[in-house]
């Protein structure tokens, strides 16, 4: 009974949390320097996984070979689709002559609206935008796609027409 009169306005849950709730409320400077030093290194081991996985992707870029059916059927001047280097990537198949071939992806380069052949005027148009693309190469002729449209590497194998590759139209 004597110790409570001897400080009446402490209480009793106070001596028991030494916490200080005015001082808990400010973060200190360590604390504050550990979670700078904590946050920069997991942004550092982000970035360095990024490029690792980057210059894996890189090697496995691999195409597969892909006989293009029908080629031989297709007249001079005509066109067709054909999927590669996987079932979800269309192609075009254009035949330029009696014995050549060329190959683009159908995806245009400014929305990936899907390409077509026009016989008429011996290209390659988007309808989206009017992008006009080269049959020779693929290079932009008008509009605004950005790039040249990929190449797709095509090998005559006997009497096959094989897809082995592809090339953006810049590095051809």
């Amino acid at each position: 009974m004597s110790q409570q009169k001897e400080c009446p306005k402490q209480r009793l849950w106070s001596e028991e949390f030494s916490v200080r709730s005015g001082e808990s409320s400010f973060v200190e400077r360590r604390q504050f320097t550990r979670f700078l030093t904590l946050t920069s290194f997991a942004m550092f081991a982000g970035q360095l996984w990024l490029v690792a996985k980057n210059l894996l992707s890189r090697r496995q870029a691999a195409f597969p070979a892909l006989v293009v059916n029908g080629a031989d059927g297709l007249a001079v001047g005509s066109a067709k689709v054909f999927q590669y280097p996987t079932p979800q990537d269309n192609c075009l198949l254009v035949r330029v002559g009696e014995q050549k071939f060329v190959a683009y992806s159908q995806k245009c380069t400014h929305l990936s609206c899907a390409v077509l052949y026009s016989a008429k005027h011996n290209r390659l148009e988007c309808p989206c935008h009017e992008g006009y693309f080269s049959i020779e190469d693929g290079r932009v002729l008008q509009g605004p796609p950005p790039r040249p449209l990929p190449r797709v590497e095509l090998e005559r194998r006997g009497s096959e027409l094989v897809a082995i590759g592809m090339t953006t139209g810049e590095e051809s």
